[in-house]
């Protein structure tokens, strides 16, 4: 018995001095994930991987995937590197994302890969996921340190205190407080009682704020194009300045000279009156006196007082070309035309 015990002895020590722990963790162990007949390398890097062990391992959506196949130290010397090998089969995006996990409060750990929200490619052979790309869980040790640190020196001890000077600010001031909450009510009430006009109102500013947006070249081009606009205004500026002080004054004057002038705008309006009053009280002749104007000499009255078949009327018109030197001849009747009825 004692041999095979000491047989045992030499065994392990001899194992141990052939490969040492290194070799332990190179040992498959057993239920693990299956990586079918060509699983891929997948490089990880991480911050931190905590205790995280060769032979861990891998899984997609709580499914072991793969195991962890190296841990190193990346070439920066800073981060961690991981080789993971992962089952050919499964498919991956190629901006994927990694964490370190635990699978209970003292469970081991293990490399979880997930895909984001838009995942783009497909991890291949050697594919690289960098450190920005990774973290890992909280420690259950970091966790009770920082319930340590809250309940011995942190806010617990403050509760007290906090408590004590909510009271102070409270008391004395009950009504208030009351009318303030149901103000507040009244307030939520309100606002529930519109909400069909609120969501019409955010729904045209949705639509308006589509129609801006869809109008974005043109309003580029108006803002663009009002550059030279202002640049020249900028240039004049001390003209259109000079313009309106130039306006300033005139307004003075005309102000000024209303003023003075007042008196006498008065008393010509005044004097107007009369005037007015007259065309007013000969609204109707007028017309009539316009018409009579316009046909004279020979008025509808006067059509109507000449008796016969028609009436006709010549006119004959000639240029006449002033010379002082020339006699001055007497104007006799013109002659009736010949084939007019009765000579008229």
């Amino acid at each position: 018995m004692r041999a095979l015990v000491l047989a045992a002895v030499l065994l392990l020590v001899a194992g141990c001095g052939a490969g040492g722990f290194n070799g332990v963790y190179n040992l498959p162990l057993p239920g693990g994930a299956d990586l079918g007949d060509s699983p891929y390398r997948v490089r990880v890097q991480f911050a931190d991987v905590l205790d995280l062990v060769p032979q861990s391992g891998v899984k997609v959506n709580d499914v072991p995937v793969g195991r962890v196949d190296a841990i190193d130290v990346g070439g920066d010397g800073w981060t961690a590197e991981v080789v993971l090998l992962v089952n050919g089969d499964v498919a991956l995006p190629a901006n994927a994302l990694a964490s370190v996990r635990q699978s209970s409060l003292l469970g081991e750990k293990f490399v979880e890969l997930r895909a984001p929200s838009t995942p783009t490619g497909r991890l291949r052979d050697d594919s690289v996921i960098p450190v920005e790309r990774t973290n890992r869980n909280a420690e259950i040790e970091e966790v009770f340190g920082a319930l340590s640190l809250l309940l011995n020196g942190g806010g617990v001890g403050q509760f007290q205190q906090i408590a004590r000077e909510v009271n102070n600010a409270l008391d004395g001031n009950e009504q208030g407080l009351r009318s303030l909450l149901s103000n507040m009510d009244t307030f939520v009430g309100e606002l529930d009682s519109h909400r069909n006009e609120i969501t019409r109102a955010l729904t045209s500013l949705n639509r308006l704020a589509s129609t801006v947006a869809a109008q974005r070249g043109r309003i580029t081009g108006v803002l663009t194009d009002l550059g030279p606009g202002i640049s020249v205004l900028s240039q004049q500026r001390e003209q259109l300045v000079g313009l309106l002080k130039s306006l300033d004054t005139l307004s003075k004057v005309a102000v000024d000279t209303v003023n003075k002038s007042k008196d006498d705008i008065v008393a010509d309006f005044k004097a107007l009156a009369p005037t007015l009053r007259a065309l007013a009280a000969a609204g109707e002749k007028l017309p009539q006196s316009f018409e009579l104007l316009l046909t004279y000499p020979f008025t509808d009255k006067a059509a109507q007082a000449i008796k016969g078949d028609y009436l006709n009327v010549f006119i004959e018109l000639s240029p006449v070309v002033y010379d002082p030197e020339a006699p001055v001849v007497p104007l006799r009747p013109m002659d009736p035309p010949v084939g007019t009825p009765g000579g008229r």
